[in-house]
């Protein structure tokens, strides 16, 4: 079974070398990268290598491939995932010779410790939160130490060390672990009931939430739409809150959304912002209605730690997009590509309907990856009925497991079973397959958009090879060669 957090291990004042286990996800490769930029050894290893692992390698990481006990080497203090199991060979091994094993959430607690801390939390929308308040504090002229879930576009990484005493981070609610930072202030997107799993029941959930505000020093940011926010703002004892979003009610009231590509060229989203008898205009370089939401958060954090709102706001524009959040790949016979983050049925809609305005009048094909056998358990009806209804086709593939052992019976098949019309989904488990009939259902103006936390992203590759064998070679434009 994975481990769980231990909050009693904190990060040594002198952590020595480290050794990071599961080195190549986006939050681990940021924490360590950090680790390097202040003089650190680094070690590491993962399951399979990746971009994130060329780039520590390059930056002096020995990072190795495969989990073995050799490979924590000599080790002064280890590193690990709340996804690592406890048989993990390296875990074991450090257990066995009494090398301290920090969660990830207590390394990265122990590199912002002194600094202001902006924690950014949510069920959703985190990543694009915490980039966008990283884009606008780097548009202010400040330069604060960040650690973000996906690389920020404009930036190319997902986290750097800043000289300025301030440090923004995107904080995991999934297993808890958002609780172990000393936080001035707290963003809450949404909460919007997800990581069962962990917490069992939705109380339980929402009231950690209500800790993680309650333990904010200076400001919570909540959104004045999510119902279960709402909740949350009316369970804290925070003194300071601010709410944003579309209520009429919201201190950060953001309208007159724009997402029509016939008024917004290019796919971005105009938008108003009306503050403290201020209306501000903004737009920004990408697109879908939630992005303006998120906006909305990014500013009202930026005007609570103090920032000038005009300034704020058009920092914030200058955000262009986080890796496998809405990201275009390709375009092969005028078939467009983009990849989603998108794994809880609240982030599909959001992800599918920025890709309807997108596509527009083409069609959307939705390549749904289920993550995780509890997760598609719950909510196997759930994503069915928001794919049937903002799709015009879904691909669905296997369930990607991660860290949970297979449920008897629970399938891809299990979400294809939800749709009230067959022909509008195909169950497609091989991988060739699924890029086959993709390809052979796809006409010029489609948009396909695979979906999920897993690696789906892998699929696309084998999407792009079976576009292109239809289209002439001077219709294909990749984005990432």
């Amino acid at each position: 079974m994975p481990i769980k957090p231990d909050s009693t291990v904190r990060l040594p004042d002198n952590p020595g070398a480290l050794h990071f286990v599961g080195i190549g996800g986006s939050g681990m490769s940021g924490i360590a990268r950090l680790f390097l930029t202040a003089g650190h050894r680094v070690t590491g290893s993962d399951i399979r290598d990746s971009a994130n692992i060329a780039v520590l390698r390059e930056l002096g990481a020995d990072i190795q491939i495969g989990h073995d006990a050799a490979h924590v080497g000599a080790a002064d203090t280890m590193v690990v995932t709340g996804a690592l199991w406890e048989e993990n060979p390296e875990y074991q091994e450090a257990l066995r010779r009494g090398i301290p094993v920090l969660h990830r959430s207590h390394a990265l607690a122990g590199l912002v410790r002194g600094l202001r801390l902006v924690s950014v939390a949510g069920a959703h929308g985190k990543t694009t939160s915490t980039g966008m308040i990283v884009t606008g504090l780097l548009g202010l002229g400040v330069d604060p130490t960040f650690i973000n879930g996906g690389v920020i576009e404009t930036l190319r990484v997902s986290a750097r060390s800043g000289t300025d005493p301030l440090a923004v981070i995107e904080a995991d609610e999934s297993d808890g672990s958002f609780l172990f930072y000393d936080t001035s202030v707290a963003l809450i997107t949404n909460v919007d009931a997800d990581h069962l799993d962990h917490y069992g029941t939705h109380e339980v959930f929402e009231q950690a939430f209500v800790d993680f505000a309650d333990g904010a020093s200076e400001l919570v940011v909540v959104s004045s739409d999510d119902p279960g926010a709402r909740r949350i703002r009316a369970r804290t004892s925070a003194p300071n809150v601010v709410t944003f979003g579309e209520a009429p009610d919201a201190t950060v009231r953001v309208h007159t959304i724009e997402t029509s590509t016939d008024v917004v060229p290019g796919g971005a989203v105009s938008f108003l912002i009306s503050y403290r008898g201020s209306t501000h205009h903004a737009r920004l370089r990408v697109p879908g209605h939630h992005n303006a939401i998120n906006a909305a958060g990014a500013f009202a954090v930026l005007v609570g730690l103090g920032y000038d709102p005009a300034e704020a706001l058009a920092g914030i524009e200058m955000f262009g997009g986080t890796h496998r959040r809405f990201e275009l790949h390709a375009t092969v016979g005028g078939v467009s590509v983009y990849d989603d983050y998108a794994h809880h049925p609240t982030e599909v809609i959001a992800a599918v309907r920025t890709a309807r305005a997108v596509a527009a009048p083409g069609r959307v094909i939705a390549v749904h990856q289920p993550h995780l056998y509890s997760r598609t358990r719950l909510f196997a009806g759930e994503f069915a009925h928001v794919l049937e209804q903002n799709a015009d086709h879904t691909v669905v593939l296997d369930v990607c497991g991660a860290r949970e052992d297979p449920e008897p019976g629970v399938t891809g098949e299990l979400v294809v079973r939800g749709f009230a019309h067959p022909a509008s989904v195909a169950y497609r488990p091989d991988w060739q397959d699924a890029a086959d009939y993709i390809a052979e259902i796809s006409r010029p103006g489609d948009l396909v958009i695979t979906l999920g936390c897993g690696d789906v992203y892998r699929l696309i590759p084998q999407i792009v090879a079976a576009l292109r064998q239809r289209a002439p070679a001077r219709d294909v434009r990749e984005q990432h060669p």
